[in-house]
């Protein structure tokens, strides 16, 4: 359902409606207040498993009251895929959520904290580009300190790992951007490029891998740069999410990596400005569904795990 103010719930009943309730052999199930997608133009709620807590839609003006509904909704979709299938979210409010105690900074950090990953890895992915961000929801100025060797090679093993067994890429490229302009120019610009970066490069090529970097980020997003990696990992959210929003702002889906059940989200947020208006657009939505389905091809459906 995600938030019931924003556009999440219409677009996901338009996106249910636009794939007449299956994509491929699965089944889909909305999650969340009957009432809200009621509101939001569902006429059959036999697809619908509700949550306990309900929630009001105001199009535009969240409420704190709803933040159980949001809550329960997620709990809800990662406790059915625990045994098969794929979650897919539509966006939060996550000043609302705090407001009533939440204390994840986004759908990627309580999806880990739900399932006990000991990491989960955000990627932003289509057609043109894929991108990682190593640190996620915290202030740019939080960044330098939070950026790890150890970080960095196990966030890039397991993006490597989901490039060959998610995306069927048998020998994937991962290019890793540096911090600083032009990734610290061997110190003058900052020492975490040389110090942390590099050497975490060079664990994980001494795994095998076919790893660049750090390459500085302000050339490392254009049509030519991108055909030489098949993944890129930033170090902050705004350096990976800004290129491939430029490049697919409606066809980029967030796939949650290191999770045990596939989990996707569209690559927009709740949208108030046009909420309830009939402007806001499902085909990111619809994107995040056909690759859940695809990266779920090996998983039971929803169906039989309920």
């Amino acid at each position: 359902m995600g938030e019931p103010a924003g556009i999440g719930p219409e677009v996901a009943v338009a996106a249910f409606q636009t794939l007449n309730g299956v994509v491929g052999a699965r089944p889909l199930r909305l999650i969340g207040d009957p009432d809200v997608f009621r509101a939001c133009g569902l006429g059959d709620m036999s697809a619908v498993i509700a949550t306990a807590a309900r929630a009001r839609r105001t199009p535009g003006k969240p409420e704190a009251g709803n933040a159980a509904a949001v809550i329960e909704a997620i709990e809800t979709g990662v406790a059915l895929a625990q045994g098969g299938g794929a979650v897919v979210t539509a966006p939060i409010n996550k000043a609302v959520l705090m407001q009533a105690g939440f204390r994840h900074p986004g759908h990627t950090e309580f999806l880990q904290a739900l399932t006990g990953a000991p990491r989960a890895v955000m990627m932003l992915a289509s057609e043109m580009l894929r991108v990682v961000p190593l640190t996620i929801h915290m202030p740019v100025a939080d960044v330098p300190r939070a950026i790890t060797q150890e970080g960095i090679v196990e966030t890039g093993r397991i993006v490597l790992a989901a490039l060959t067994r998610d995306f069927g890429i048998a020998a994937p490229r991962l290019a890793v951007a540096g911090l600083n302009p032009h990734a610290g120019e061997d110190g003058v610009l900052g020492r975490e490029d040389g110090a942390v970066i590099a050497p975490a490069v060079a664990a994980l090529r001494a795994d095998g891998h076919a790893v660049t970097g750090p390459l500085s980020a302000d050339t490392l997003f254009h049509e030519e740069a991108r055909a030489r990696y098949d993944a890129a990992l930033c170090m902050y959210h705004d350096q990976a999410l800004i290129p491939i929003k430029t490049l697919a702002f409606e066809r980029a889906v967030n796939v949650t990596l290191g999770l045990p059940f596939v989990r996707t989200s569209p690559d927009h947020g709740t949208a108030f400005d046009i909420a309830g208006t009939g402007r806001a657009d499902p085909s990111s939505l619809v994107a995040a569904l056909q690759l859940a389905a695809r990266l779920a091809t090996t998983a039971p459906t929803l169906a039989s795990a309920k």
